[in-house]
């Protein structure tokens, strides 16, 4: 990919969204945190302060903005199983990454968190029914319906994509 802004391409929507296909989401997101960890564990401060592109988020705040992300997202499902197409709620990721534990916090905080919230978030994936899955919310900004199982592909898309920013920088400064 040209566009350094998206090394992986943006989310396509399969058509067709199986059980396998599925699994294959959840060991993406399963293996994230540890994945994320080994990429970055040694790294400087510097390295760490280092945006991914121009006039992008730096690498801690890349990490820092994961969790943050995928906090919000285990809670859409949470919200999606116990209550009918709920209108979940956006928040400014934008402004998230500008505040000062983004911006400064150890990373450990936020990869030590990825690994707390992907392993009960995978445990709860792993053990949702096909209704559950057929479940959805409403995302307010579009007003588009969200189902469960697309969402488990864009998390794992969402895990990819950033682990790819930081990859490619890496690579691209011969810090790898």
């Amino acid at each position: 990919m040209n566009d350094i802004r998206y090394p992986i391409g943006k989310f396509q929507v399969p058509e067709i969204i199986d059980s396998a296909l599925i699994k294959k989401w959840i060991l993406i997101i399963e293996e994230f945190p540890e994945k994320l960890e080994s990429l970055t564990s040694g790294l400087s401060e510097e390295q760490l302060n280092t945006p991914y592109r121009e006039n992008g988020w730096t690498v801690r705040q890349v990490i820092h903005h994961c969790a943050d992300s995928h906090h919000n997202s285990y809670t859409r499902f949470k919200w999606t199983l116990t209550e009918e197409s709920p209108v979940i709620k956006a928040y400014f990721e934008e402004r998230w990454a500008e505040l000062f534990d983004t911006k400064s916090a150890p990373i450990f905080l936020s990869i030590d968190y990825l690994k707390a919230l992907h392993r009960k978030w995978v445990y709860l994936l792993k053990g949702l029914s096909n209704e559950q899955l057929s479940k959805n919310f409403i995302h307010p900004e579009s007003n588009s319906t969200v189902g469960l199982k697309e969402n488990i592909g864009i998390y794992a898309w969402h895990c990819n994509h950033h682990y790819a920013h930081i990859e490619h920088l890496l690579k691209r400064k011969k810090w790898l």
